[in-house]
């Protein structure tokens, strides 16, 4: 069994459906930790609609899909900032049954070399405290807290990298 990741139009059939299994699994989340209840379906829907991915499309931006042995199973997304030296990591996520065979940091890995591609030189990123994972995967893979580069409102934890050019 093997992994690629490849870039993908976010509207793709897969790229969809992995944006709906990965909000879902991160609304649900913090809707069961802040309210013991799971996401209601209709606001679901309305920010599964809302959240499209439009800045993650060329030029400025890229959703890259992981499939394993073929079967589409995870997405990271790149996009440039206002300031084009800086990128920012969204949407890392791998379906449950494909997590602990190494596809997290490949993904990361593929976003950070399309960073390069991109120009920028630094790679930011957001989380929540309840994504532990998140987190450990993000540390393990030379990133460092640093002070809040946004005002979400879900963001709890903001990390960075300098990239190294790999060429």
């Amino acid at each position: 069994m093997t992994w690629t990741v490849a870039p993908e139009p976010v509207d793709s059939a897969d790229a969809a459906a992995l944006w709906r299994a990965y909000y879902t699994e991160v609304s649900d989340r913090w809707y069961l930790l802040h309210q013991g209840r799971r996401t209601d379906p209709a606001e679901l829907e309305r920010e599964i609609a809302a959240n499209a991915g439009d800045r993650l499309t060329p030029p400025a931006g890229l959703l890259l899909v992981a499939r394993y042995d073929g079967t589409a199973a995870g997405t990271a997304g790149v996009r440039l900032t206002e300031d084009p030296s800086i990128a920012e990591l969204q949407r890392v996520f791998l379906l449950p049954q494909w997590r602990g065979k190494g596809g997290a940091a490949l993904l990361v890995a593929a976003a950070e070399d399309a960073a390069r591609e991109l120009g920028a030189g630094r790679m930011i990123l957001d989380t929540r405290s309840d994504l532990v994972e998140a987190r450990a995967l993000y540390a393990r893979l030379g990133y460092e807290e640093t002070a809040a580069h946004n005002s979400d409102p879900y963001a709890e934890h903001w990390f960075g990298k300098r990239l190294i050019s790999s060429g």
